[in-house]
């Protein structure tokens, strides 16, 4: 099937095709060489990009975060507190001293005075121009149309008299100038005209044909010649090199990849043994039950006593604050007597045991 075909490009089609001696002999030494020389950038590549996304979760944002949080503590919130309560009300209040000193004003000037003045004006210039259209209709109209009369008369004498001078002109200058001048160019001018271009195409192209090949035996045939024997093949060679450095410097990134993964691995592992598990040992083992010793027997027994202390002055001061409040109203009591009770105001509900409801006959019309 058509469908079914490899691409010319891919690794898979060049590789089935057959590749000379050339290929093989450069292929096994560039990849050696580009591994051993890419397998260090790797390992610096992959340790610094481990260094940097480290620094960022643990340094550079949370330094971003309070930088953030600064930033708007000292920027943002007073300017929303400067703008909410200083800008607003003192725009509010421009604007009401606007309104009542200069809208209002303003207002009744239109109403009261330019109002009335500009219909004064427009009945003065309706009262004007009424007496411009009786002029214009009764006086400027009619000597208008008698001088373009007049006008017209004399125009018609001077284009009658224009008519023959244009006639007798035309014909002096067709008999003197245009018949000699056309006979002039077609038995003189035209005829050596066809000559002399006849001459000069006849010279270009010798020219042009010397031009051409003087230029095709120096310039084009050598330079055919050294693209054809040299450039093509020195280019080829050099596109097979390059071709298979990228593919050994691709082949050999992938494998450094792969050995940065398990020497990262290896390390992590080492710094988990040497490090981690013996601290999370001494952690567990030492650092938690001493803890827990500490927690119970000194901790706890100190927090209770503290809270059985702040229980004790919580009620001593309970006990003195009462203590001089009794004092205080003794002393009142001893200089002021006792203080006045409020009288007993009588009230329109009823006092007994049962209030009013609407089963009980407390008004007029259900009174029995």
């Amino acid at each position: 099937m058509e469908f079914e075909k490899t691409p010319e490009n891919t690794p898979e089609r060049r590789r089935a095709e057959p590749e000379g001696c050339l290929i093989v002999a450069l292929r096994i030494p560039l990849r050696i060489v580009v591994f051993v020389l890419v397998v260090p950038v790797r390992m610096a590549w992959d340790a610094l990009v481990v260094a940097g996304r480290f620094l960022t979760d643990t340094v550079l944002r949370p330094l971003g975060r309070a930088l953030l949080w600064v930033g708007r503590a000292v920027f943002v919130w007073p300017l929303v507190v400067l703008w909410r309560y200083v800008v607003v009300p003192a725009a509010k209040a421009l604007a009401w001293l606007g309104h009542v000193l200069v809208a209002v004003p303003l207002g009744w000037l239109h109403r009261r005075v330019l109002t009335p003045v500009g219909h004064a004006l427009a009945w003065v210039a309706r009262r004007i121009g009424a007496g411009l259209e009786w002029l214009y209709a009764r006086v400027l109209t009619p000597v208008g149309h008698g001088v373009a009369r007049l006008l017209k008369g004399v125009g018609l004498l001077l284009a009658a008299a224009g008519v023959g001078v244009c006639t007798a002109v035309a014909w002096l200058v067709r008999h003197l100038l245009v018949i000699p001048a056309r006979w002039l160019y077609e038995r003189i001018l035209a005829p050596v005209g066809r000559a002399l271009a006849w001459l000069v195409g006849a010279v270009v192209t010798g020219v042009g044909a010397v031009l051409y090949w003087t230029t095709r035996i120096l310039l084009v045939l050598p330079a055919l010649a050294l693209w054809r024997w040299v450039l093509v093949p020195v280019g080829r060679v050099l596109a097979v090199v390059a071709r298979e450095i990228g593919e050994a410097l691709g082949h050999a990134w992938r494998v450094a990849g792969r050995v940065s993964l398990a020497v990262g691995r290896f390390l992590g592992t080492l710094f988990r043994w040497i490090f981690v598990e013996p601290v999370k040992w001494a952690y567990r083992t030492v650092l938690t039950p001493v803890g827990h010793v500490v927690r119970d027997v000194v901790l706890r027994p100190a927090a209770e006593a503290a809270r059985a202390v702040g229980r004790a002055t919580r009620q001593a001061l309970a006990a003195a604050r009462e203590t001089v409040r009794q004092a205080r109203a003794d002393v009142r009591r001893m200089l002021f007597g006792e203080p006045r009770r409020p009288e007993a105001v009588a009230r329109r509900e009823p006092t007994g045991p049962r209030t009013r409801s609407l089963d009980s006959s407390t008004t007029a019309l259900t009174k029995d």
